[in-house]
């Protein structure tokens, strides 16, 4: 027997981003969010609503970065979420983050978080609050690399249960991709 929860967004798992953007006078600011994919081969979409400070500054910068929060900063990445930057002028000090400006776009790179996407702001559509951002760049600490490769062990990255309001880290590999399931090719 299955249990109907209505039309509501609650994908399982969903992501944890943290959208990093420059303010008019150069202070960083980020915010989390949990809508949001890949949309195309080098394109991000993301649901923000317009009255966040990280959308107004990507809307006057054209550029942001998305990291992915990891369980190491689940603290710090939820507070990016329940804060506004519209009342706190820098909630990446507030948390004892800090920030690189990105070398391909205007848009700050949290040094914490290992995994980071660079961004140019594609379009913003406000009534529907989708922001379609072009993948300039992905950058990858070398602490989160084992033998040049991408360590999800060591990233530890972060999903959302929307269904009960945790948090849970990604980690144990279960199977191959694109190979599991050729035995019923």
């Amino acid at each position: 027997m299955r249990k109907d929860f209505g039309a509501k967004p609650l994908p399982y798992p969903q992501p944890v981003y943290i959208i990093a953007s420059y303010d008019a006078d150069g202070t960083p600011c980020a915010m989390n969010a949990a809508w949001g994919g890949i949309s195309e081969e080098k394109e991000i979409a993301l649901c923000l609503s317009p009255e966040h400070k990280t959308v107004k500054n990507i809307r006057q910068t054209g550029a942001f970065t998305v990291s992915m929060a990891d369980a190491a900063h689940v603290a710090e990445c939820d507070y990016f979420g329940i804060a506004s930057g519209n009342k706190v002028k820098d909630k990446l000090a507030v948390a004892g983050l800090t920030v690189t400006k990105s070398q391909r776009v205007n848009a700050p790179v949290i040094n914490e978080l290992a995994v980071c996407v660079e961004c140019r702001m594609l379009s913003y559509d406000e009534e529907s609050c989708i922001m379609r951002g072009e993948i300039v760049n992905v950058s990858v600490d070398e602490s989160a690399m084992t033998d040049g490769k991408v360590d999800i062990t060591k990233v530890q990255p972060i999903t959302v249960d929307p269904f009960n309001g945790t948090y849970h880290v990604i980690g144990e590999a279960v199977g191959k991709a694109w190979n599991s399931g050729k035995k019923y090719l």
